[in-house]
């Protein structure tokens, strides 16, 4: 029943036998070449990620909206210690924000007096580990992958934050976040409407921000499936090349796209044969360190604190990478 649901819900296979009529039937093409198996693969992921994308915003919004930042921060500032960087982290995966989108909560959350480890391991999760892209994963991937990369994203976030509180880099953020005082106001009462309107306007704003994203990393991913030799993906990104991880995630840092853009191409990549561990290292250099979030964090801190965040980061991601390279072949 769990097969039967995991295929019917997520990977909607009933959604890729439509397409496949449509292609073959309508078209006149054949998915098993390569114009119409691009076609297939470019209309099926499409479609698929738009509506799990729409209903688990919905969801996830829906349930935020008791939640809202105000609350949050209260919340948060009870912790201290490992504790307080688990708990950013775990909010920075109910939060649907890409790393830019973050940024302006870091600053609210900093200058409401959290430790910024705490801050920077809600900055890392929020883009990193989104519980929308998760169940994303298990319908392209499978679940196993799914959870993994749920427990390495949250660990990530967890080192990288309270790396960052240990070498205490308060005084390197810029002055004037800490004295952007936050009017603390009371939170009225929402009614179901008011909340299902909230969820509503999440997902409208969230797929404004990203279809476009979307509809490229799609095209990428149906480009390398059918039109890329595998030859030359192996040879560059194969398995058996030590740098294959760390070109991964240097590729993906001057890219600026949600983590919904950068799933199918992690999926046509691993079709190609590229190693697990080196589509992860693409998602995740992508996600979290893309040159637009960084050029806004800069604007927020000094660099030295940039240079610890991004140096932090690109090293849990190569140790993820080749992590999962080398025991990949346990989760597909």
């Amino acid at each position: 029943m769990f097969k039967w649901l995991n295929d019917q819900l997520l990977r909607m296979e009933w959604l890729s036998n439509l397409v496949k009529s449509l292609v073959e039937d309508v078209f006149g093409l054949n998915i098993q070449e390569q114009l119409g198996g691009s076609i297939h693969f470019f209309i099926y992921d499409v479609i698929k990620i738009f509506i799990l994308l729409s209903i688990l915003i919905f969801a996830i919004s829906y349930i935020q909206s008791y939640f809202p930042p105000e609350r949050t921060k209260r919340i948060l500032g009870r912790f201290n210690g490992i504790f307080a960087n688990v708990l950013g982290a775990a909010f920075g995966t109910v939060t649907p924000f890409c790393s830019c989108s973050s940024i302006p909560i870091f600053i609210g959350f900093t200058s409401a007096g959290l430790p910024i480890g705490v801050t920077f391991s809600f900055l890392i999760s929020s883009p990193l580990v989104d519980i929308a892209a998760v169940i994303l994963l298990a319908g392209i991937f499978n679940w196993k992958i799914a959870i993994a990369y749920v427990l390495v994203g949250l660990l990530l976030a967890v080192i990288g934050g309270t790396a960052i509180s240990k070498l205490k880099l308060e005084k390197y953020v810029e002055s004037f976040v800490f004295s952007n005082k936050i009017i603390e106001m009371e939170q009225e009462d929402l009614t179901t409407r008011d909340r299902i309107e909230f969820a509503k306007n999440q997902v409208t704003d969230i797929v404004k921000r990203v279809w476009l994203y979307i509809l490229i990393g799609v095209g990428v991913g149906a480009a390398i499936h059918n039109w890329i030799p595998e030859p030359i993906i192996a040879a560059i990104l194969g398995q058996d090349k030590w740098y294959s991880v760390l070109v991964a995630t240097l590729v993906g840092i001057p890219m600026y796209a949600d983590i919904f853009g950068t799933l199918p191409v992690a999926e046509a990549l691993v079709g190609k044969g590229v190693g697990l561990g080196t589509a992860l290292s693409f998602m995740m250099g992508v996600t979290t360190l893309s040159l637009p979030s960084l050029i806004m964090l800069k604007n927020i801190v000094k660099i030295e604190l940039l240079a610890t965040f991004v140096g932090v980061v690109t090293v849990g991601i190569l140790i993820i990478g080749y992590t999962f390279n080398a025991i990949g072949y346990l989760f597909m």
